[in-house]
């Protein structure tokens, strides 16, 4: 698949491929990456990087020729502010180009799977020239989201005896339950921002999460009125093709809010100045 990676500030990804720590017939799995840097190598001292973690419908738009426009937005504004930026795709390697219309329990492509690939990209990033190891980290939607807890979560032996761990971590509107249910202990600050009106991955669970967590400080906010993708700029939908969801069967809403999406970019941001040390 020839996928383009053009963000919409002009600056082109670099196509690589990430080695996960997930094994394959005793081989790495290798992820199909995107490598954006934030300036030249050598311009500066070393800046801090992110891993961009995709929600269940991977990383590429609809046509699949390219990066989804949440992709492109977040690494052309993340880079602007000084972080590198990695776009790793989980599916695709494992024969799948969507989990959003499966059920739960019938994917292939569990969060083990993704975990593995998180700290295998974290890995990675962190021997980049040009970044500061000290200041890596994660940022997830949704599917990619809960991955972010569930490589974060210092319960998970892999996260604990990981050779790069992150220094900060941010989800958007994950599903909790299953870090809730066995427990979680931040690796790292974590920002964790959900819809109050999700019916997909609802925000009750994140909430109990947040106040039972433990290890580094998790920092909660849930935006009233907001759905599922609040943070992009499409128009609320009803998706009837996702079968999970608080409705099973009913679909589940899907769309953006602008007070969400502006306030969540803020404190996304302010969040990375106290944690990134971004000017």
């Amino acid at each position: 698949m020839s996928v383009a990676a053009e963000g919409t500030s002009g600056n082109a990804g670099e196509r690589v491929e990430v080695p996960s720590l997930d094994l394959s017939a005793g081989e790495a799995v290798r992820l199909p990456g995107f490598w954006f840097r934030a300036g030249p190598v050598g311009d500066g001292p070393p800046r801090p990087a992110l891993v961009l973690l995709h929600g269940c419908g991977g990383p590429y738009a609809r046509d699949g020729t390219r990066l989804s426009e949440r992709m492109l937005e977040y690494s052309a504004w993340l880079t602007s502010l000084g972080v590198h930026v990695l776009i790793t795709d989980s599916l695709t390697p494992r024969g799948e180009r969507e989990l959003c219309t499966q059920r739960m329990s019938g994917r292939a492509v569990t969060q083990s799977h993704r975990r593995r690939d998180a700290l295998g990209a974290l890995q990675w990033i962190a021997a980049q020239p040009g970044v500061d190891g000290r200041r890596v980290g994660l940022l997830g939607w949704s599917h990619g989201g809960s991955t972010v807890l569930a490589a974060t979560n210092l319960h998970h032996p892999e996260v604990r005896s990981a050779p790069v761990k992150p220094a900060l971590a941010a989800a958007f509107y994950p599903g909790c339950g299953a870090e809730l249910r066995s427990g979680y202990r931040a690796a790292a600050p974590l920002l964790l921002q959900v819809g109050e009106d999700d019916d997909w991955t609802p925000p009750e669970p994140c909430r109990q999460l947040a106040a039972q967590a433990s290890g580094s400080p998790v920092t909660f906010h849930a935006y009233p009125g907001a759905v599922h993708g609040f943070d992009g700029t499409a128009p609320i939908t009803l998706r009837r093709d996702v079968p999970n969801g608080v409705r099973p069967g009913q679909g589940v809403l899907v769309g953006g809010q602008p007070a969400a999406r502006g306030l969540s970019r803020e404190r996304l941001r302010s969040f990375l100045v106290r944690e990134a040390g971004l000017p």
